[in-house]
């Protein structure tokens, strides 16, 4: 009889494995797995207590899967920050300061390095939920997330926008337009030499 159900376990295992129901995340990737490159604009804006409006900013964006990002702010200052796999850059030309830091997985990530990153990192760092047709949430399972909640709207493999609850409980929304998904993009784009004159801060330890 042992013998029995140990042979039926077996032919209904593979079975039963397949006919789990798909979950968020699966949804999630599905949906941004024709999401390769894709540059535009933005507009975001900082929440404090009682939605009151702290800050607002707009630039434009581009993205590259996986791994390569930059995030340009124009308004109110100049700033510019790009990624590749191994580093962050984050330059401020009214400040004329260049600060460069690797890429790790004790880095806190942003919202632009989840969507930039590959699918074992998402699923391994977040829960998601799907709460609307084209929307997700995602929460980090540990702290080394630089916020607390994303959530992100799509419409079909394109980012519409995004809603951000950081660590300090303030909110940030994000709203994407002009977007161009078939220019291609490569890792050229994502390039950075620090511009003779500026102050350097290398942290690569």
């Amino acid at each position: 009889m042992k013998r029995l159900m140990a042979t039926l376990w077996l032919i209904l295992l593979p079975l039963w494995a397949t006919a789990q129901p798909r979950g968020a995340t699966d949804e999630l990737l599905d949906a941004l797995q024709g999401l390769q490159h894709l540059q535009g604009n933005f507009e975001q804006r900082q929440y404090g207590n009682n939605d009151v409006l702290l800050v607002e900013s707009r630039g434009r964006f581009r993205l590259l899967r996986p791994g390569y990002f930059a995030w340009e702010i124009l308004y109110p200052d100049n700033q510019l920050i790009i990624a590749s796999p191994d580093f962050i850059w984050h330059y401020d030309q009214d400040l004329e300061t260049a600060t460069r830091r690797p890429v790790t997985d004790s880095v806190q990530m942003s919202p632009l390095q989840v969507l930039g990153g590959d699918a074992s990192a998402l699923r391994r760092k977040f829960n998601v939920e799907q709460v609307g047709a084209d929307d997700f949430t995602l929460a980090p399972v540990s702290a080394d997330v630089g916020f607390k909640e994303l959530t992100l709207h799509l419409n079909g493999s394109t980012i519409t926008g995004m809603d951000i609850l950081d660590n300090l409980n303030q909110r940030v929304a994000i709203e994407f337009s002009q977007l161009d998904s078939d220019t291609e993009l490569t890792s050229e784009d994502f390039a950075f030499t620090p511009p003779d004159g500026v102050d350097l801060f290398y942290y690569d330890n």
